[in-house]
């Protein structure tokens, strides 16, 4: 843990060793605002705490807020989430006791959030087994404090990551999430500005939201943040030079003295404008070498020959299936393809 938070620069943390259980960690954490500590170190009590599983890693912040504001006004308030089965019990034989009325209950998830004093009252008075065995903050609320919670509609992206099979849905939740964004660099050149203007018009279909923006604005990292309000994590650059990178270099060297790529990896495609007559072989080498130093900084970078010389017939056709290239690129996010040059 001291690791994770070094690595990504938290600076508010505060690590607290877990219990045996569920309930016996989130009382350790509860305790540290309570109680003494030996180094004299001071942490305020907060009004509102908000607890959270790992295992549900797609919370956002606007139903975090809403969840603490529901707790301030009510002592305490959770998440909950349609059932999509039906709950049934058994009999000590093995045959169906009762069923429970689906349309009546809901499955409780996180986050949850309580007044401090709230569920701090509550985890004082607990029994052994309350700790041990029980899982629903919401009841020991209820149970020992006399409180009862504001249940709220969760997102459907509170669900459990619990099996293997939900290591693969989380994934594609993750890549599918940053994958909406797309920044086209390019120069000021005639031929990088024709094609610049195809690929455009054609990645809009595929992407929420689609710049361009010219490779002098690319001075720092400031300038494509303020572009998109935000974190991009994929980027075409477009090179006009016959085995020339400077354009990808100078991008590459520029995501490189930012944390950008921290939590996520940043997908570069270097497209590269040849003709008929131009020698493409040679540029196989310098894709695979830039490549290969990008990714050391979490950067993937991946080569795309297009074909100008042709009619405008023929040049529209070859950026659509360039577009289909670079979209499959930046979904799959694969990292045994950085540095291979594809052909449109």
């Amino acid at each position: 843990m001291k690791a994770i938070i070094h690595k990504y620069g938290h600076q508010r943390v505060t690590l607290v060793k877990g219990g045996e259980t569920r309930h016996r960690s989130i009382f350790n954490g509860l305790k540290v605002f309570s109680e003494n500590h030996s180094d004299d170190t001071a942490i305020d009590k907060p009004e509102v705490v908000i607890i959270h599983d790992a295992v549900r890693p797609f919370v956002d912040e606007d139903f975090l807020l809403q969840v603490a504001k529901s707790a301030k006004q009510h002592g305490a308030a959770g998440a909950i989430r349609p059932l999509v089965s039906t709950v049934i019990a058994s009999s000590s034989d093995g045959f169906l006791d009762y069923s429970l009325e689906r349309a009546r209950h809901r499955a409780s998830e996180m986050p949850q959030a309580f007044q401090y004093d709230v569920i701090y009252r509550a985890y004082l008075q607990c029994t052994d087994y309350d700790l041990d065995f029980g899982t629903e903050c919401l009841h020991l609320a209820l149970q020992y404090s006399n409180v009862k919670a504001k249940l709220l509609e969760g997102p459907p992206d509170l669900w459990k990551v619990t099996y293997k099979r939900d290591l693969y849905a989380a994934e594609s939740v993750i890549k599918e999430s940053i994958s909406q964004q797309l920044c086209i660099v390019t120069n000021v050149k005639k031929e990088a500005i024709e094609v610049g203007f195809l690929l455009h018009e054609n990645l809009k279909l595929h992407y929420k939201q689609v710049k361009a923006v010219s490779s002098s604005m690319c001075k720092t990292i400031h300038h494509l943040q303020n572009i998109f309000h935000g974190q991009c994590c994929n980027f075409i650059c477009i090179n006009v030079k016959d085995l020339d990178f400077e354009e990808t270099q100078n991008l590459v060297d520029l995501l490189q003295t930012t944390n950008a790529s921290i939590s996520y990896p940043l997908v570069i495609v270097s497209v590269h404008l040849t003709t008929e007559d131009s020698s493409s072989g040679n540029k196989l080498s310098g894709v695979r070498k830039l490549a290969k130093e990008a990714h050391k900084s979490n950067i993937l970078v991946y080569g795309l020959l297009i074909n100008i010389d042709q009619d405008k017939v023929q040049l529209q056709q070859t950026v659509c299936e360039g577009t289909a290239i670079i979209t499959a690129l930046i979904k799959d996010r694969n990292p045994a393809l950085v540095g291979q040059l594809m052909v449109a």
